[in-house]
């Protein structure tokens, strides 16, 4: 897939990519577009991406809410995924965002069209949705692939909840990985048993090699992803979802059967991430230290 290589600026850049994708997950960015059998994450939560992309469709009576677009060439295999199990894709309400970069929300303005939804994302989001990416901000600026822009968003406010009948959907403020970062949480029922549903944002540190997470002119930045590891680590998880499925996502939600513990349970998940991202933070400062030097 020549995708992302193609669109580096600099030979550093184009390793930097390849260091993002290696970072992000295990997944080769072949497997961005490779088709995912869509399935049930646990009640009304389904996942619908490709390989190596999550999209998640919150279903209800009432409409649908799907979380992230993946790449623009994904938008057809993301439609059939809902339709396949058995949902319409004219019955989306929103479509939401974690990140601005084009694995992420390529597809959103197709998706968009094609469901007619409302798009919805934090301010800074939404600035760079409508310029397709060409976000200045954006730590990977000149890195990430440009995409079709998504000019009408309705704008969320961290801790802003959205509804859809009875779909109650949470936004959190999660910079970091870009300025407007943000995850997602609602809650998913089987019967009596409901939980906690967390779909949070990458916590890799990626950017140019002129970015400075550490810049003193810019406080917000290191202030920023602070914030989101320690609203991470807080938050009620039962169920962690990310942009990148994790390594071991597909091998547990192939073992999900009925009357039997579904092993992607995880309550102790969102902490463990949040030490992830502690862990990414460290390294980095420690990377922008010997820069300086």
């Amino acid at each position: 897939m020549k995708l992302w290589p193609a669109l580096c600026v600099t030979a550093l850049a184009c390793v930097m990519v390849h260091a993002h994708v290696a970072a992000a997950d295990s997944h080769s960015p072949a497997s961005w577009t490779q088709p995912q059998k869509p399935f049930q994450i646990y009640g009304n939560t389904y996942y619908v991406g490709s390989q190596g992309l999550s999209a998640i469709l919150i279903a209800s009576p009432a409409g649908h809410v799907l979380i992230d677009g993946t790449l623009p060439e994904n938008a057809s295999m993301i439609e059939s995924n809902i339709r396949a199990l058995g949902f319409r894709v004219q019955d989306i309400k929103w479509i939401l965002n974690s990140h601005t970069h084009g694995d992420h929300a390529g597809a959103i303005a197709a998706l968009a069209r094609d469901s007619g939804a409302q798009v919805a994302a934090s301010a800074r989001s939404a600035k760079a949705l409508a310029v397709g990416g060409d976000d200045p901000d954006d730590p990977q600026h000149g890195m990430a692939p440009f995409y079709p822009k998504v000019t009408k968003v309705r704008i969320v406010a961290d801790g802003e909840t959205l509804h859809v009948g009875s779909l109650a959907l949470q936004m959190h403020a999660m910079p970091g990985h870009t300025p407007g970062s943000t995850g997602w949480t609602w809650r998913s029922c089987e019967g009596s048993r409901c939980l906690s549903m967390v779909y949070a944002d990458s916590i890799t540190l990626l950017s140019t090699p002129d970015y400075r997470y550490a810049d003193p002119a810019h406080p917000e930045r290191l202030a920023g992803y602070r914030h989101t590891l320690a609203m991470l680590a807080a938050l009620p998880c039962d169920i962690l979802l990310t942009p990148h499925p994790r390594d071991d996502f597909f091998e547990k939600a192939a073992r999900i059967a009925p009357g039997k513990p579904n092993p992607l349970i995880d309550p102790q998940a969102c902490r463990a991430y949040a030490a992830e991202g502690k862990q990414n933070l460290e390294q980095r400062m420690r990377k922008e230290a010997g820069a300086a030097h």
